[in-house]
């Protein structure tokens, strides 16, 4: 049998015991005690050998319902789409799943390299000068992007769409909250940020605007009247953005976005279970030296021969403290090589099919559930996801789904009180006409 691991034999527990000075495990914890001691048994069941516990273990795993047995309509931030199968391969390579920090750019440029392709491949999707070698997830992204606007502007209050995803708002309260700062939603107005609400909102005091692109109802915003409302108050301009979706959609750089945040789980990241993630942060010139995380840059050697370095690093633990942007102290190199990964076997034409592929399956599937006699909650232009209004609560449909092996979208009534029995649905690449005419049908009878 291989073993995963060694374990400890008595041999070993007796020399341990030997070097440290005492005679048995119980001496080992004589200071605590013994009315808090356990001396009991513990409620757990006796251990088995390998073989009949990875039986077990793949047993109770097969219970769950998972993108392999089930077809899944569910995204709200977290997105089934197509990984090419180069990504596992790559990312296998020891050298790189072992990498930590390339500290010493001298023994760690294969790792640099990738991270830099990574920023350059960002900049390109979302129009932006600079980008960082990645963050912790989207919502961390957004977050560290309200507290730059902040510093740079020295304001305390910022405005975010009632329309940007739910728990990355919660993370933006969270961050703000240490750093006293106010964050107000501005309402939506048939799944897209209020203008007029938003022209009354702004002011002089607002340090950004934060919006959604496209935004967690899958509706596309208006970025250019919106920055035009936003930079008349000299207000920093804060797009988080799904950067598959700007295969096919005008990048927010070219809309005058400050700075633009968000997620590549898109590309080459797998569903999990909530994480990890890979989140991108890209800025303007202006912003360069404010950048949260690690930045990579390209330079030359003493012979003139490409490299690659950490550069322009502008947190805590590389300059004075008072004088940080951000305490964030890691990125995700491995998913952010597996997205880099991902799109490069795409490439520039691949990336643009695969968006254009998500809008037209998610209107030919839009199409029927209005066919059906469903009523489309926010009418307008959208990616890959639109608002369905149902008959019966969202959770009851979804446990219904489950039996006939899909996996339902999700209930907006979590988060919005004016939204219950409505269901966000996620059509990606990934869905065939045949799955999608399915779940249509299935859902016939729950219509409102």
């Amino acid at each position: 049998m291989k073993h995963r691991y060694l374990p400890m034999t008595e041999t070993d527990k007796k020399e341990m015991l030997d070097t440290i000075g005492v005679n048995s495990i119980d001496e080992l914890f004589s200071d605590i005690p013994e009315s808090v001691r356990f001396n009991g048994e513990y409620q757990i069941k006796p251990a088995k050998t390998e073989t009949a516990l990875m039986k077990e273990l793949t047993l109770m795993a097969q219970k769950n319902a998972d993108l392999r047995s089930h077809t899944s309509f569910l995204g709200a931030g977290v997105y089934d789409h197509y990984m090419p199968i180069i990504v596992d391969h790559v990312l296998s390579r020891s050298e790189f799943y072992t990498a930590y920090t390339p500290y010493q750019p001298e023994i760690s440029q294969g790792e640099l390299q990738a991270i830099f392709e990574f920023q350059s491949m960002i900049c390109e999707l979302t129009g932006m000068d600079v980008a960082n070698s990645s963050m912790y997830d989207g919502g961390t992204a957004l977050a560290e992007a309200a507290m730059l606007s902040a510093g740079q502007t020295k304001r305390k209050k910022v405005l975010i769409s009632s329309a940007v995803h739910p728990e990355s708002k919660e993370v933006v309260k969270t961050y703000a909250k240490g750093q006293y700062i106010d964050v107000i939603e501005v309402p939506h107005k048939d799944g897209v940020t209020d203008v007029d609400a938003l022209k009354e909102m702004i002011d002089d005091e607002i340090a950004a605007v934060i919006i959604q692109y496209p935004n967690f109802f899958g509706r596309i915003e208006p970025l250019k009247e919106l920055e035009e409302i936003i930079h008349a108050e000299k207000a920093m301009f804060v797009v988080s953005s799904n950067p598959l979706a700007l295969g096919a959609l005008t990048p927010p750089g070219k809309f005058g976005a400050d700075i633009v945040a968000g997620d590549a789980q898109v590309f080459g990241i797998p569903t999990g279970f909530g994480g990890p993630h890979c989140g991108y942060f890209a800025v303007t010139n202006k912003l360069m030296r404010k950048v949260p995380g690690r930045l990579v840059g390209q330079t030359v050697d003493e012979e003139g021969r490409r490299g690659f370095v950490l550069t322009l690093q502008a947190r805590e633990q590389h300059i004075r403290r008072d004088k940080a942007t951000s305490n964030i102290c890691s990125n995700q190199a491995l998913n952010a090589l597996a997205a880099s990964v991902a799109m490069t076997a795409l490439g520039k034409k691949g990336v643009k099919e695969m968006a254009l592929s998500n809008i037209q399956k998610a209107h030919y599937a839009k199409q029927l559930f209005k066919a059906k006699g469903f009523e489309i909650a926010f009418e307008g232009p959208s990616f890959n996801e639109f608002v369905i209004k149902l008959n019966t609560p969202v959770k009851e449909v979804n446990m219904k789904l489950l039996e006939k092996n899909m996996i339902g979208g999700y209930d907006l009534g979590r988060d919005y009180s004016d939204l219950k029995n409505h269901m966000l649905v996620a059509v990606t690449e990934l869905r065939t006409k045949e799955e999608i005419d399915t779940f249509v049908n299935e859902m016939g009878d729950y219509h409102a």
